[in-house]
């Protein structure tokens, strides 16, 4: 007898073979796959980063992908932002992306969101996912969707670009021990954009290379598998050709997770 559905805890047969090269790699395996297609992922951005980020998790199976998107589709996204095309111009993202993640798999849930987070909405929505990858692009977003992950105790997973430079880490400093948040790396205090892709430039292919790296960290993370990025910053040089690990340490001073900050 053919399966067509699955549970929470079988695969159907369509599911074994769409994820076939998955099932055969140890460390996934049937029970890694399942975890995936019960997971619930947010991603911050439907652009140059969301876009292979959205692509590669919605091919890997996260059961439910949120996105987050207030902006529409330009002629000048598409070097870069490789979910939309010519046809959705003037378009809402979070519509364009819908359309292609549907049709790369339409068997899993996706939950858009066409607003701009702010102070009053982004725990409500952060609560309703396992984890949060944020690919945006601008400072104020990442500092309030760090702080709404450390309050609803979300591992976050963070990647940014420009010019040719890129750099990918994981937070989870709710847990115990030495795991810095977002303010411990870049401040406590938001800080003025000195300079966007749009001031500065970016090369298109680097938003897929580090999407992709950041698709990864976030399978990792959810199967628990492989050495997670909460501790280390990655740094990508695409013109050197070079990637720079950094060890990354809490800051006993940080407002947020800090010593002398608020119990969370």
């Amino acid at each position: 007898m053919t399966k067509t559905t699955t549970t929470d805890d079988e695969l159907s047969d369509k599911q074994i073979e769409r994820y076939a090269r998955h099932l055969v790699l140890p460390e996934i395996a049937e029970e890694g796959q399942l975890k995936l297609l019960n997971a619930k992922v947010l991603v911050i951005g439907a652009g140059g980063l969301g876009s292979p980020l959205l692509l590669y998790l919605a091919a890997a199976g996260i059961g439910t992908l949120g996105f987050v998107d207030d902006d529409s589709v330009d002629l000048s996204n598409l070097q870069r932002q490789i979910l939309h095309d010519v046809a959705a111009i003037d378009q809402p993202k979070v519509d364009s992306a819908l359309i292609r993640l549907k049709a790369l798999n339409p068997d899993i849930t996706f939950q858009p969101h066409a607003l701009r987070l702010n102070s009053a909405n982004v725990d409500q929505i952060v609560e309703a996912y396992d984890l949060v990858a944020d690919g945006c692009d601008n400072f104020n977003t990442r500092y309030l969707v760090n702080d709404a992950c450390y309050r609803q105790k979300k591992p976050l997973v963070s990647a940014a670009i420009m010019r040719f430079e890129g750099q990918l880490t994981s937070f989870r400093a709710f847990e115990k021990g030495d795991k810095p948040c977002y303010r411990c790396l870049f401040g406590n205090e938001q800080i003025a954009e000195k300079g966007s892709c749009a001031d500065v430039g970016v090369l298109g292919a680097l938003a897929g290379t580090m999407g992709s790296l950041q698709a990864i960290e976030v399978i990792k993370e959810l199967l628990g598998i492989g050495e997670s990025l909460s501790n280390n910053l990655l740094l990508y040089d695409a013109l050197g050709t070079s990637f720079h690990r950094m060890r990354t340490r809490r800051d006993p001073a940080c407002s947020l997770c800090g010593n002398k900050a608020p119990a969370n």
